[in-house]
């Protein structure tokens, strides 16, 4: 006796969910196709980094860093998506995603090319034994994973040719036209540019051990120290090739080894080194915090004023909330922009 039209389609649904859940892997839908407004540079389609195209090494492209996990795939497509959709030149920017050498490389990549096939992008494997070792623990296991370090080893992973790029997290979105902010001039000297906050209690990023000790306190002498989120940068690669600044960070790591002068992951070296002598930027590209703090990642309102970005940094993250039906307000500004397939959205 044949099965109720019904019944059918519930066990071919179940069948679905089943299917989904045993694999393990999130799958991704895939994104509308942005193109370049008409008076956007035009950069030629010459091959000259490993076959791909010349964009990837050119100064008219808009370069765009990344970080690809498991873990935070899905936040990672979602800011992938927004950079697009708000920019009046997509087909300009170069995408340079960093994933961990032990990553299944090979199927980030292929995920991201599902959901963008015309994305011009490359993938970078970080080896992360490199930093491993210079990690200590912080008040959040999540700043401990060796990826979130891969900030300081741009200029190290991505070509000699790209001499700027722009950092992001991975949990965020822009509401603007990223051109805007990879343009921020960087002086004469300056390595990088980032929204700063000097109404922040800048020594509580440090220990009071740090504070007590002359040898280390004195290295903001001369300095206006603030604080500033390093999930949203715009460095000047070259510039920090010349400086050595990957080692200055590095130096930093390995005195916390020693001595536990901060708490905080991968922010206080960049603040040990950076701190006082960055561009400020500002504050619309980088409406942080909206993940709550580090400890229960409760909800919190923005910033006032105007607004580029939405930063989710913090313990709470957009799609965790959402998927446990517990979502704070602003998480809706973030839905818009997740491309996971579920398998009740059958009608794409």
């Amino acid at each position: 006796m044949p099965k109720p039209p019904l019944l059918h389609f519930l066990l071919l649904l179940v069948f679905i969910v089943f299917a989904f859940a045993a694999a393990g892997t999130p799958q991704f839908k895939e994104a509308p196709q942005f193109y370049n407004s008409p008076d956007c540079p035009l950069i030629t389609e010459e091959d000259d980094f490993n076959g791909e195209s010349s964009i990837f090494c050119s100064d008219q492209a808009i370069h765009v860093a990344i970080t690809l996990d498991s873990t935070y795939i899905r936040g990672s497509m979602a800011a992938i998506l927004s950079i697009l959709q708000h920019s009046s030149c997509p087909q300009n920017i170069a995408f340079h995603f960093v994933a961990s050498a032990t990553a299944n490389v090979s199927l980030l990549r292929a995920t991201i090319s599902s959901s963008f096939p015309y994305l011009n992008f490359q993938v970078y494997p970080f080896d992360v034994s490199s930093v491993s070792r210079l990690i200590s623990t912080s008040i959040r296991s999540a700043l401990d994973c060796p990826l979130n370090y891969a900030r300081s080893y741009l200029a190290n992973l991505l070509p000699l040719c790209v001499t700027r790029v722009v950092y992001l997290d991975s949990d965020l979105v822009l509401v603007d036209d990223i051109a805007k902010l990879a343009a921020t001039p960087l002086g004469d000297d300056s390595v990088l540019a980032a929204p700063q906050y000097c109404n922040a209690n800048f020594t509580s990023y440090f220990t009071a051990t740090f504070w007590s000790n002359p040898s280390l306190s004195l290295t903001f002498a001369n300095r206006k120290p603030c604080y500033f989120n390093t999930g949203v940068m715009v460095i000047d690669l070259d510039r920090w090739r010349k400086g050595d600044y990957t080692r200055k960070i590095e130096e930093w790591m390995e005195v916390q080894k020693r001595t536990r002068i901060y708490n905080l992951g991968s922010l206080p070296p960049f603040l040990l080194v950076f701190a006082g002598n960055i561009v400020p930027v500002d504050h619309r590209w980088n409406q942080h915090g909206l993940g709550g703090d580090n400890f229960r990642g409760l909800c919190r309102d923005l910033h006032p004023g105007p607004v580029s970005l939405l930063h989710w940094s913090g313990k709470g993250k957009p799609w965790a909330r959402l998927d446990a039906n517990r979502p704070c307000p602003l998480d809706a500004l973030w839905a818009p922009y997740d491309l996971l397939q579920t398998p009740f959205a059958l009608d794409s």
